[in-house]
């Protein structure tokens, strides 16, 4: 048995017994928040019980180390669709303590990338594309200065509501303890 057809197995029975009914909500945040944190499996469960979100409470955005990458790009999309079309009014940044990122090996990941097939004469072709993948990949060396530079690039969008608390924190991820890392109240009272 696969794993595609164990899920579809249990999303049968799921569906019959109406058991998606306590999870019903709307599209609209309740708590009127947007949060971007990492897809780390120990944050899957830990990180809404931690912050105390029931479903229905916050748009969650996922990306490998809660990093905003591109001022362009989908996590900063996600983010202003949330604020501007889904009612959410501040916006979280969560990263957490021994995250992969901060000890990716880019010559590892391009490595298993030909090792799967990957054609190495690819990454020349890249490059010469203006795209290096080693930067690209990259990741960060400290999870508080990749949370604060997040926060910056979200708080600095030319075309984010600067009366948007964006908060920066740092999850542990056995405990759930949140550290505050920048407090979005009090960065918009200091203006």
């Amino acid at each position: 048995m696969t794993i595609l057809s164990e899920i579809i197995d249990f999303n049968k029975e799921f569906v019959q017994n109406e058991e998606f009914k306590e999870y019903e909500t709307t599209k609209f945040p309740d708590k009127r928040i947007v949060v971007l944190t990492c897809m780390d499996t120990r944050l899957t469960e830990l990180l809404p019980k931690a912050m105390n979100l029931k479903n229905g409470d916050a748009k969650i955005i996922k990306s490998a180390g809660a990093i905003v990458t591109h001022p362009f790009g989908s996590v900063m999309r996600s983010i202003l669709i949330a604020i501007y079309e889904l009612k959410a009014d501040e916006v979280y940044i969560i990263g957490h303590h021994d995250c992969g990122m901060s000890s990716i090996d880019t010559d590892s990941i391009i490595e298993s990338m030909v090792g799967r097939g990957i054609d190495n004469n690819l990454f020349t072709t890249l490059k010469y594309s203006g795209i290096d993948m080693k930067d690209w990949l990259r990741g960060f060396n400290d999870v508080t200065q990749s949370v604060k530079s997040s926060v910056d690039q979200v708080r600095n969008h030319p075309l984010m509501d600067r009366k948007v608390p964006v908060h920066g924190l740092v999850a542990h991820p056995h405990t759930g303890q949140l550290d505050i890392i920048t407090n979005g109240y009090e960065y918009l009272v200091g203006k």
